[in-house]
């Protein structure tokens, strides 16, 4: 058992049956009235995002969880299936596990988050920013960089993503894993 003294940014308690993490925390001490500190949580599982406010000295449950570095091999009808990069063990995962499992393309090293007691998988962290490559989108014109005006593209795994105008086939771009938005053209 922990307290909220213990709290920092990154650590998982178990709360309202669920496990999240500890996005932002605050410390305050008014001049009236009892310490407090505010948290933002975020689920493990779902994602959604929580505010909760905690007395100081409040006991909270801690969970021990495991980072490992996994590798997306393939998706099929039983789930998306990844390696471990230092055992070689496979392991497949729900696609509700997955933040934006549209942008995964094959070879890419992802975090598998693990219960660290119970030894399952609780869900996957992207890399905050993947480069793909333009397969599909309407051809640009030469001098189409003034507006902010977006069109679809359609990238090498199949996810579609809103590029400006000036994005043509086969540029490669970087992609906001978070949100699937257009970041920025790489040259190669």
């Amino acid at each position: 058992m922990a307290t909220t003294s213990d709290i920092r940014n990154g650590l998982c308690i178990s709360f309202n049956n669920d496990i999240y993490s500890v996005v932002e925390f605050l410390h305050v001490k008014p001049g009236k009235g009892a310490a407090f500190v505010r948290t933002k949580l975020k689920s493990v599982t779902t994602g959604k995002v929580l505010e909760q406010t905690f007395p100081a000295g409040h006991k909270i449950d801690e969970v021990r969880v495991e980072r490992h570095k996994f590798q997306y091999l393939y998706n099929d009808d039983t789930g998306y299936h990844f390696m471990n990069k230092e055992t070689y063990e496979q392991i497949f995962l729900d696609e509700n596990m997955i933040a934006n499992p549209g942008l995964l393309k094959e070879g890419a090293e992802v975090d598998v988050l693990f219960h660290a007691e119970k030894d399952i998988p609780l869900t996957l962290e992207m890399p905050p920013q993947v480069i793909l490559t333009v397969t599909y989108t309407e051809p640009g014109v030469k001098g189409d960089t003034a507006t902010n005006t977006l069109k679809p593209a359609t990238v090498e795994t199949g996810a579609e993503v809103r590029v400006p105008l000036f994005i043509n086939e086969g540029d490669l771009i970087k992609v906001d894993t978070a949100t699937g938005a257009y970041m920025e053209r790489v040259k190669q």
